[in-house]
């Protein structure tokens, strides 16, 4: 049998970053709220097995079903008109009946399936929620909101390895029903459970970068989808677009953001008609989707002599292509204090050093980045990390020498230098053979 020996080594960066993961995730508790429409989809099946697949490994998983699709189905046959008023639907009496069984049909097909792949789920009633009323002289009658999520029986029924279903229905006191929207119930439950994640799994994909105004410096992948938002990032994010009509994304934003704000760590969006986007989102620290997250999802640390072996992994590939100066173990056991390293959920994205010399200068040198990572800005941060370093050590100017990445160091605000800008040590070392360019960066213009 022929193999493909050169996708081993991809391979093995595959299992080793799962591994890390499932460990990681191991009885955390993931909220997953699933848009209806997605039932009919030909990966839906491939979806909840990849959620029994999670379940298997540990994961502690509750589900909300979203039931608009169906809801309005079965409110048009029955030619119920159910007006939409600021996003939310006016439930008559008339209605709720239909509701109730759409949001139960939603939930049973979903439990079916499950079943099939031999995992126990339950559909309960462990929702109190309350009349929505009259807002803005508007009534909207049986449209309800949640109140009070029953915890103790969810986490019961999570310790003994059941799914729990929680259809976007919800009960008064008195066993009245409430239409609630799946999205808002989704954040309720995740923030009554603690939830580590919750995730909107979608049929649009992630929040698109077009057709909204973005904060600066937010990462937009080359299909412009915006790849992550800090939470004070979606803030500014809904305060900018808060004048333009209020889309679906712009309503996941924001309850992603409140999300944030009651502890939920990471709030996932992704797109449930692609196969696999679940697991590549939850187990590959680049992500696929879009996240909001009120953690440092991001961190810039100094390196240690156990980091040694993932830096030299990371700096191997430049090195071969002549980017980098051949560098060896002794090299960065001798300058380890030197190096930042910048790292997503405790794996190794890309290194970097600055070197100090007596004369008050600064060396920014081994700017490496995992290639997969390229187009996410983490280079940029990493140089300016090491600026803002140097400044607080009250430098007067760093340098680089390159002999390929000159344009990208300019456009970071480094100017073209000479020889004379070196220090002694590097002016007796440089290699006119290999003839690298200088640039300089001017601390002292950069403070005033």
């Amino acid at each position: 049998m022929d193999m493909d020996l050169s996708s081993l080594p991809d391979q093995v960066d595959t299992i080793r970053t799962a591994f890390s993961y499932i460990n990681r995730f191991k009885g955390h508790t993931f909220v997953i709220r699933i848009e209806g429409s997605l039932l009919d989809h030909s990966f839906f099946p491939l979806l909840i097995k990849d959620i029994v697949l999670l379940k298997k490994m540990g994961i502690r998983i509750a589900l909300i079903p979203g039931a608009r699709k169906r809801i309005d189905e079965l409110l048009a046959a029955s030619q119920i008109f159910c007006p939409n008023v600021g996003g939310v639907r006016v439930t008559p009496p008339e209605a709720m009946p239909f509701v109730e069984m759409a949001a139960f049909d939603v939930s049973n097909r979903i439990m079916t399936l499950l079943s099939e792949n031999e995992c126990d789920a339950i559909i309960g009633n462990w929702v109190k929620a309350r009349r929505l009323g009259v807002i803005d002289g508007t009534d909207y009658q049986c449209t309800g909101e949640a109140e009070r999520i029953k915890t103790d029986i969810i986490q019961n029924l999570l310790s003994e390895g059941f799914i729990p279903i929680l259809p976007n229905i919800g009960w008064s006191g008195t066993g009245k029903p409430y239409n609630i929207s799946s999205s808002e119930l989704a954040v309720t439950v995740a923030s009554a459970l603690r939830a580590s994640k919750l995730f909107f799994i979608t049929d649009f994909g992630g929040i698109a970068a077009d057709g909204f105004e973005t904060p600066p410096g937010i990462d937009v992948t080359p299909d412009n989808i915006i790849s992550q938002l800090t939470a004070p990032q979606a803030k500014s994010f809904l305060d900018l677009n808060k004048k333009g009509e209020k889309s679906h994304q712009y309503e996941i934003v924001s309850l992603a953001y409140r999300a944030s704000q009651a502890g939920i760590e990471r709030v996932h969006v992704i797109d449930g008609r692609e196969d696999g986007m679940l697991l590549k989102e939850i187990f590959s620290s680049r992500g696929l989707g879009t996240m909001i997250y009120g953690d440092p999802h991001e961190n810039i640390r100094a390196a240690t002599h156990a980091d040694i072996p993932d830096m030299l992994k990371i700096m191997r590939p430049f090195m071969k292509e002549n980017v980098l100066i051949p560098r060896r173990r002794d090299d960065l056991e001798n300058k380890i204090g030197d190096y930042a390293l910048y790292e997503v959920d405790g794996i190794l994205h890309a290194c970097g050093a600055l070197h100090v010399f007596p004369d008050k200068s600064g060396e920014i040198a081994g700017i490496a980045v995992d290639k997969i990572y390229t187009n996410y800005g983490i280079g940029k941060k990493l140089v300016t990390f090491l600026l803002e370093k140097a400044a607080g050590l009250n430098l007067e100017k760093v340098f680089l020498l390159t002999t390929q990445t000159a344009d990208w160091f300019i456009e970071l605000g480094f100017l073209e230098g000479s020889i004379e800008d070196l220090p002694l040590e590097k002016k007796s070392a440089y290699n006119k053979a290999r003839n690298s360019l200088i640039l300089v960066f001017d601390l002292k213009r950069r403070t005033k």
